[in-house]
């Protein structure tokens, strides 16, 4: 072997000034000191780029709603996996971090999360052991979903074993949903075999996910309907928490969540935790529509005035202008969600100008290949080979995936810090 062949960091500091073997332990003050600057072409292209001013402006109006109806924040993890950014939610006010898998939640607890709501089944050997191994410590607190006879008597026969007690939610479900129980009969069975495993499989709340449906009215008759079940199971007193949970909303449509769990009048009985996840970095596409849709009706929303802000871009090189009308990028499906709406083009930026202007409005991106886009442009745009373009994208949660390392730059492009994603 050649020694003087360039080992897989020493390559990343020549092209992407180190960035990848930066550590989730360098201060954010070592970063700033190197000076890296986005427009100065100190990053390798594609690049997913988070803006450090509208990030921060998300965490506080997120927070500053929720407070004001008296419920509490449990951002879904799974949008961004990025333990720096769970930080920075749980030092703006979130009660505790959602989280889907149980890779997920061994992730975050080993970066310092001590609250974790499972919004999923635990289900599987190697999962539940997974579990149990922090369910251990005392200042972890952990909750699941359960929503069968059968989910629930595996989680009592393991963890039973393991002699530790798994704190769990109800899931209430909807015909032609996701999981959770789907009439009385089976909401019934699953409260039984609840009793019978208490000790080892204690109840504490409920859980709803409402982003199954589709209309406000709809979404609106569940979360009344789950608000009515809560009510009954205190009177019954089924809950081993004091104060009993009820959780539910995810990224659209939890101003609905946010009114119907305050109005339901619960007092001190219960905790209400809310759970969207893709308010930190916001879209361009169904949320940006949903966001319209909460300033517009909702009072609280319209009294705070500003909404959320994108505030995640992808950016890419024009590569190629093979045709008068269209400009091909190095940005492709292997780095930008294409699920939910294509990518946009919003900042076209040529190194050495003094900034990034907005693009035409009649730039459009049309296709993703693997490691291209299709930009389409109109004969005589001023758009050269080299130039810059930052991408708004739709989805979050498909983007992040694709991306190890994203860098945090200010007003002026400088980067201030980077975020380690985990999936």
């Amino acid at each position: 072997m050649d020694s003087k062949r360039a080992q897989p960091l020493e390559l990343i500091e020549p092209l992407n000034k180190g960035i990848g073997a930066l550590t989730e332990d360098t201060p954010a003050s070592s970063i700033a000191a190197r000076r890296w600057n986005l427009l100065r072409e100190d990053l390798c292209l594609p690049a997913a780029v988070l803006y450090q001013d509208k990030m921060e402006h998300n965490l506080q109006w997120m927070q500053r709603f929720i407070d004001r109806y008296g419920v509490k924040l449990a951002p879904h993890g799974k949008t961004t996996m990025a333990p720096a950014l769970f930080n920075r939610q749980l030092k703006s006010g979130a009660w505790g971090i959602t989280l889907a898998t149980a890779q997920q939640l061994q992730v975050a607890y080993a970066h310092g999360v001590r609250r974790v709501l499972m919004a999923n089944q635990l289900v599987g050997r190697r999962n539940m052991e997974m579990i149990a191994d922090v369910a251990a410590d005392p200042e972890f607190d952990f909750y699941c979903l359960v929503d069968s006879v059968a989910n629930v008597e595996q989680l009592g026969a393991y963890f039973g074993q393991r002699k530790l007690r798994l704190k769990v939610l109800v899931e209430l479900g909807v015909p032609g949903g996701r999981c959770g129980t789907r009439d009385d009969a089976q909401l019934q069975e699953v409260l039984d075999a609840l009793e019978r495993s208490r000790g080892m499989v204690d109840l504490c709340g409920l859980e709803l996910y409402e982003g199954v449906l589709k209309d406000e009215d709809s979404i609106r008759a569940y979360l009344r309907r789950g608000c009515e079940l809560m009510r009954r199971l205190l009177g019954e007193r089924r809950f081993a928490r004091t104060p009993a949970l009820i959780s539910g909303a995810g990224s659209a449509w939890y101003d609905l969540v946010a009114e119907e769990f305050a109005a339901a009048g619960f007092g001190d009985a219960v905790e209400i935790a809310l759970r969207p996840g893709c308010y930190l970095t916001h879209d361009v596409g169904n949320y940006e529509t949903q966001q319209q849709r909460i300033l517009h009706s909702n009072p609280i929303a319209r009294e705070m005035k500003s909404g959320l802000m994108p505030a995640l871009h992808v950016w890419a090189y024009v590569q190629s202008i093979p045709e008068p009308d269209l400009a091909v990028v190095t940005m492709g499906r292997r780095d930008a969600a294409f699920d939910s709406g294509l990518p946009r083009p919003a900042l076209h930026y040529r190194p050495g100008s003094a900034a990034p202007k907005n693009v035409p409005l009649h730039w459009e991106t049309t296709k993703l290949m693997d490691q291209h886009g299709y930009v389409k442009i109109a004969p005589g745009d001023d758009v050269h080979v080299g130039d810059m373009i930052g991408f708004n994208i739709s989805h979050p949660c498909l983007t992040f995936d694709k991306w190890r390392v994203l860098a945090i730059v200010d007003e002026k492009f400088d980067v201030v810090d980077v975020v380690k994603t985990y999936f």
